[in-house]
Order: structure tokens, then sequence, then C-alpha cells
């Protein structure tokens, strides 16, 4: 199995920007800073962490120090060519990465993690697709392990897309493409959007236990966020940090995470 639309995500990715994406805009920076808070206490000192769609290795040298080993896979050239460069200047040696498909961990043995990541690839992958991510992450991991899911909204952005840009917004292709086949109106065949409670019944259907189901960044707060002081922005902390620890405001939100035990 591979993800059929591999040379898409291929060349969506292949300038190596998403280097910079954690910090390339307040808003953005928002997912990676809540998809870390999320995943606090859930990565301990002796376990082996597995990211599936490791990117250029954002999450990898975050958790470098805070676990026992860390090895992550992407389908990006460009990305592992990045990924074993910061390793390298870093001089970690319990860091390791190599090329793979989500859908197809072939590489990796049953139950080899404590944790398995996945924090990217469903953003690419339709819902037929998702269901091997699924069954792959859960077969490499350890009985009683964490897994972690990340995806996009279809409520959330477009919601966020109507506010944000109301010109184009709302629109019928976009009612067809975003809200009933969960499809990006502009790359349909590169982004695949969900929901909530399609997430955590596909969680369900492959036997895993879902801890929570929370947002990390808001597509509806992108101009607010963006356009404020540092002095503003911190006053609207507050809210933002209650719009990600409540499952009532999860749909609204751009990028999520479900987390969930094996």
């Amino acid at each position: 199995m591979m993800a059929k639309n591999k040379d898409k995500i291929l060349m969506q990715y292949s300038s190596g920007k998403e280097r910079g994406r954690p910090t390339s805009d307040r808003n953005t920076s928002l997912e990676f800073h809540y998809t870390k808070k999320h995943l606090e206490g859930f990565v301990k000192p002796d376990d082996k962490v597995l990211e599936v769609g490791c990117g250029t290795g954002y999450y990898g040298l975050y958790f470098a120090d805070k676990c026992s080993a860390y090895h992550g896979i992407d389908i990006v050239p460009i990305h592992i060519e990045l990924f074993e460069r910061a390793i390298k200047d870093r001089g970690y040696a319990n860091v390791t990465c190599e090329l793979g498909d989500a859908t197809n961990l072939d590489t990796i043995s049953d139950s080899s993690y404590d944790v398995v990541l996945c924090l990217g690839p469903l953003y690419h992958l339709p819902q037929h697709e998702r269901e091997f991510v699924f069954s792959e992450c859960k077969r490499v991991c350890k009985d009683g392990g964490i897994l972690a899911f990340s995806y996009i909204n279809k409520i959330g952005v477009y919601a966020g897309a109507c506010i944000y840009d109301s010109t184009h917004y709302p629109n019928e292709t976009a009612n067809e493409l975003v809200l009933l086949k969960g499809e990006d109106d502009l790359r349909p065949d590169t982004f695949f959007y969900t929901t909530p409670e399609e997430i955590k019944r596909l969680a369900q259907k492959h036997g895993l236990s879902v801890i929570k189901n929370l947002g990390t960044d808001f597509f509806i707060a992108l101009g607010i966020v963006n356009t404020m002081t540092d002095e503003q922005f911190e006053i609207m902390r507050p809210l933002y940090d209650q719009m990600t620890t409540h499952e009532s405001c999860t749909g609204m939100s751009n990028h999520a995470l479900i987390l969930c035990k094996k």
C-alpha cells in the first residue's frame, strides 16, 4: 500500500518550506504550541517514540531529550535530508529518521514503540486511506501505548474562510467539496478534511480508547491573531487556552489532535 496522491504530496513540499512553518507567523505557531501542550505528560523519559510524518524534525528535536529514543518517518526526501542534517548538527545519538509512507510502515516491527505520533499524514489522505494509517500506527504501538493523530476540521476551515475571505466564500464548489466530500476546494487531491466525530469513530473502530480530542488552532482567528500586538495577544491567550481545552470547541478548530491509548 502507498498513498495514491504521493506525487501531489511531494510537489506540495518539494521546496523544504515546511522547515520554517512552525514559526512562519503567530497563527501557525499556535498549532505547534498546543500540540506540544496536549502531549505533555504522555511522552516519558524511558519511552521509545515513533513519529509518522515527521517533516523536517520539529517535534523530533523537541522530544529528543524527553524520551529514550525517537525515530521519524516521512514521505518527502527533502524533509529527511533536512532532518538528518539537524540531527548531526545537534549531535543527538538517540534520534533517527528515514523515508517511508504512513499507509505502510513496513520497516517497523509490531509493538515496538511506546508512543506513536502521526502529526501530519491525515491532512493529505482521503477517508479510506486513513484506515491504513490507523491500522499501521496501532500495529507498531505497544499494548498500553499512546497514539496521537492530527487532522484538519472541514467545518472550522470553511467557517474561517467565510470570515477571512468573504469575497470568495461561501460558494457552491466549496459546499460540495469541503462540506460533502471533505476535500480542499483549491487542492482537492492534496488536502483532505474531516470532523472530530468521524476521527473518533475511526479510532474506536480500530480498538483505540480515546483520551481527548482537542483543537490546536482556529482559522476563524487567523486575521485577528496575526495583526495583534504582543500585548493584545497575551490578553487573548486565556481565551485561546480555553478554546483548545474544551471539546465543545474542537469542531471549529483548523487543526486538531486526538490522543488515544492502545
